[in-house]
């Protein structure tokens, strides 16, 4: 489905931002935390430029934007096929690309259950799938991923704490009441338990949802970084808006 990213970190200057990030570590592992306040911030999917081009990258996702707008914060946001469609539901300005895959398929994102990141104007909340196809929120832009790393407080009921598959590793767990976002990406390989355990017990989020691994990318100009590679499906990011 995709080739091993060549991971680079290229300086930029830094820009105010209220998304806040930061390095934070957990039983011998470091990770990186952006947070975002969804009741205030533009936060938003993307895939495609005006024309109908994936983006790709998070220069190309920046000449998109209109004069006065800056993006502040970005990561890759959920598994795509070779052309880098969407796996899963994908659904962005209100509009569905992809429709809610709900039975069991293969690699991680079929590794059940997997779940639905969901953002309105003022919340984001993870879904686990069938909770999701049970409620139907009305979701402005929504991405399907997998597999859940937190469910109702929970570990993935498959996650093995002696696993020795490690890979650098993305995702993204909500509040309860869907007013906050952490987007996190480990600064090392670690296993599904190790990753959805700094969810659950660091970030105290009820809910949580893998995005990627060997493609895990983010864009933090406030760090002073941009991940550049291979090219990537949705991405998640934040617009300031000057």
């Amino acid at each position: 489905m995709r080739v091993a990213l060549c991971f680079l970190a290229l300086t930029l200057p830094t820009i105010a931002s209220a998304v806040e990030c930061q390095d934070q570590s957990h039983d011998g592992r470091s990770f990186t935390v952006c947070t975002v306040d969804a009741t205030t911030e533009d936060l938003r999917l993307f895939l495609r430029s005006g024309d109908g081009t994936v983006l790709g990258q998070f220069r190309d996702l920046e000449r998109s934007l209109s004069a006065g707008e800056t993006l502040s914060f970005a990561m890759n946001a959920g598994m795509y096929h070779a052309d880098r469609r969407p796996v899963g539901h994908y659904v962005e300005k209100n509009i569905e690309e992809t429709r809610l895959l709900t039975g069991a398929s293969s690699g991680n994102f079929g590794l059940l259950p997997n779940g639905v990141f969901c953002i309105t104007n003022t919340t984001a909340q993870v879904y686990e799938t069938l909770d999701f196809a049970s409620k139907s929120p009305q979701c402005r832009d929504a991405s399907q991923s997998g597999p859940m790393l937190v469910i109702d407080g929970q570990l993935h009921p498959r996650f093995l704490p002696n696993s020795t598959s490690k890979f650098l590793r993305n995702g993204v767990g909500t509040t309860a009441n869907g007013e906050t976002a952490h987007f996190v990406i480990s600064k090392g390989p670690v296993t599904f338990h190790q990753f959805g355990s700094f969810f659950r017990d660091v970030l105290n989020t009820p809910n949580a949802l893998y995005f990627d691994g060997k493609v895990s990318r983010l864009h933090a100009p406030q760090l002073e970084r941009s991940d550049a590679g291979f090219w990537m499906g949705p991405i998640v990011g934040v617009i300031d808006h000057n």
